[in-house]
């Protein structure tokens, strides 16, 4: 793993005072063999299951949020497992991950995806970015009035926590069925796969804990989707310089721990393969050279982007950099 973070420092193009700073956070840390990856692993299999075992003792307020804050972070720990951790091999770090417990899309689709993401100089270009939340000028000048409406309730906080996970769902989703119409059957099978785990994980649910199967999806899962959003929503922007394109968020512990300090978020692009409990080391040793080079793209925690775009629109939907 030391060799793929020196991989990482070598393509960004860091100096040397970084290189040796991360390479070496990261060679400290291997004697630990990546226990708190581990520690998160069984916290969160375990939690949720014991959250089940235990629904009617918890009463279904409490035990409804602690699974909306399990499948939460089931999320935040499969984007882990996509970079690498906790050991070296692939195959392995993906059965961590393979669970559909936030129920929506397969692992490897999100896999896929977001490894397509990390080619930081398409960051928020329409059709080349896999997660941006821009549409080229093209595109919106075809949309329908209430479309176009429904995206600039998107670019709000609030648009984001209650629309954006049906956004986001039904693209998905659409695209799954599209792709066998136009003669590509290759991600039928993944999805079936995914499908079948998700009714058996949903019937037991049902039948041996006594959680209905819509309650989960509707009452838990959504919600889940929805907290995951928050870290999403203006994490990038538009900008000439890719590397200004990627958010700092200075967020709360809470934040912080759901989403694995992924809010440090060009510290993760810079060093992908870096593990998620060094990126405010890293982030901390090197702040004010961290904020200058992401061009000030600097936020105080979810709380500022709330208070600032609660309703309204953070940015346009349309991509400014983009030609007519």
């Amino acid at each position: 793993m030391t060799i793929a973070v020196a991989k990482d420092v070598r393509s960004n193009y860091m100096d040397a005072a970084q290189q040796r700073q991360v390479c070496g956070e990261r060679q400290r840390r291997l004697w630990l063999a990546e226990w708190p990856t581990w520690l998160l692993i069984l916290t969160i299999h375990g939690g949720w299951l014991a959250t089940l075992a235990w629904w009617r003792e918890l009463g279904t307020p409490a035990a409804t949020v602690l699974m909306i804050w399990w499948c939460a972070w089931y999320m935040s720990l499969q984007h882990e497992l996509i970079h690498g951790h906790p050991t070296r091999w692939p195959l392995l770090n993906r059965l961590f991950g393979t669970l559909p417990l936030a129920v929506w899309y397969p692992y490897r689709l999100y896999r896929d995806s977001h490894l397509r993401h990390h080619v930081d100089f398409h960051l928020t270009m329409p059709a080349l970015d896999t997660e941006s939340y821009y549409v080229s000028p093209a595109t919106w000048a075809g949309m329908s009035k209430p479309l176009q409406k429904l995206l600039w309730f998107n670019k709000t906080f609030w648009g984001r926590m209650l629309a954006g996970p049906a956004i986001a769902i039904a693209s998905a989703w659409i695209e799954a069925l599209r792709q066998p119409l136009r003669g590509d059957w290759s991600t039928v099978p993944m999805w079936l796969g995914h499908l079948g785990m998700l009714a058996v994980m949903l019937w037991t649910i049902e039948a041996a804990f006594g959680v209905s199967a819509l309650y989960y999806v509707l009452a838990i899962s959504y919600p889940a989707q929805s907290l995951v959003m928050i870290r999403s929503y203006y994490e990038h922007r538009p900008a000439e310089h890719h590397k200004q394109r990627i958010v700092l968020n200075e967020a709360g512990f809470v934040f912080r721990l759901l989403y694995l300090n992924n809010n440090f978020h060009l510290v993760h692009h810079d060093f992908p393969s870096l593990p998620w409990y060094l990126l405010p080391r890293v982030y901390h040793a090197r702040r004010e050279a961290y904020i200058a080079r992401s061009g000030g793209f600097y936020v105080r925690g979810y709380g500022e982007l709330m208070r600032r775009f609660g309703l309204t629109p953070v940015d346009a939907p349309v991509h400014p950099h983009m030609p007519e």
